[in-house]
Parts: C-alpha cells; sequence; structure tokens
C-alpha cells in the first residue's frame, strides 16, 4: 500500500489517499475524459481506496460534475457518468468516483505530487473516440531529439507551423 499525495495547480486542494494500484498506465481517449482533463487528448487516472481519501486542505474548494455518457440519447434514456471533483478556484481536474464502485476514487495521474512509478508499458482506451491527432495508431512512432524540450523552448506554435509547412 503507497500513501500518495495531490493538489491542484493553485494550491487551493491538498488531498492524500492510500493505493495499492499507484502505475499510471492507461490513457483513457473517451470524450469525456479528453474535454474535461485530457490536454494530450487523453487521460491518465489511477486507483485510490475512497476510505482513505483526506482533503488537507480546501475542501470548500472543491465541486463535482457529473458527465453525461449518451448525449445524443433521449433526455429519460441519459446515463450519468462517475463524479469528476476540481478545484473551484483553477479548475484542475483532481479525481473521479463512480457509484459502481465505492471504495474507489481515481485521481488524476497529474494531479498528484507524489513521485509515481513509471510505466513498463502503456494501455490506451476508447480509441474509437480518440481523435487522429492524438491517436496513438494515427500518430508516428518515435520522435526526434529535436523534438524534445527540458523547458519551454524558444520555438512558437506558430514557427513549428511555418517550419512545417502547416501555416494556413
Amino acid at each position: 500500500m503507497k500513501q500518495l499525495k495531490g493538489s491542484c495547480h493553485c494550491g487551493a486542494v491538498e488531498f492524500a489517499f492510500k493505493t495499492p494500484a499507484p502505475v499510471p498506465f492507461m490513457r483513457c481517449y473517451c470524450s469525456i475524459c479528453r474535454k474535461t482533463s485530457g490536454g494530450g487528448g487523453y487521460t491518465v487516472n489511477i486507483m485510490g481506496m475512497s476510505d482513505t481519501l483526506t482533503i488537507a486542505r480546501g475542501k470548500e474548494n472543491l465541486k463535482s460534475y457529473r458527465a453525461i455518457k449518451n448525449k445524443e440519447a433521449p433526455e429519460k434514456d441519459q446515463v450519468l457518468c462517475q463524479n469528476r471533483y476540481f478545484c473551484t478556484t483553477c479548475a484542475s481536474y483532481l479525481w473521479a468516483h463512480c457509484d459502481d464502485y465505492p471504495q474507489w476514487i481515481y485521481p488524476y495521474a497529474s494531479a498528484i505530487d507524489s513521485e509515481l512509478p513509471v510505466p513498463q508499458k502503456t494501455t490506451s482506451i476508447m480509441l474509437e473516440s480518440a481523435k487522429k491527432w492524438a491517436n496513438p495508431r494515427e500518430l508516428p512512432s518515435g520522435a526526434d531529439a529535436t523534438d524534445a524540450f527540458d523547458v519551454y523552448p524558444d520555438y512558437s506554435l506558430e514557427q513549428w507551423h511555418k517550419d512545417h509547412g502547416q501555416l494556413c
């Protein structure tokens, strides 16, 4: 069992929990994850035991959102997804909780401040919902070393488009 700590970007919310499964290996490409928290076109959640969740700071800054799984269905047939908790100040997505699995919370890996293990392998789910620009089946494999930066580069989005003949 591992104790993990997390927080939102602005620091208004801090939380901790225990987990038997801390490896951030699964990337979910569903439209709900992509639009509520997946800046890279997907979300990575881990598991935590809900009865160990403690809010060290900022409980008053938490709000939840419950997405609709099937928005195209008539309202009476729509199914709600799990509660997704976020900070009301900076809008950082922190964790989800599903009524079907009350013993678990699903913290957003990017909200975890503790060091997480590096997965030996990743799994991608809900790829039928993935956008082509983010779908690992569509992207070229391997990145050139010039495409990786340890800090924010002196290289704008506009310049990349110019260099690659993609500027509209």
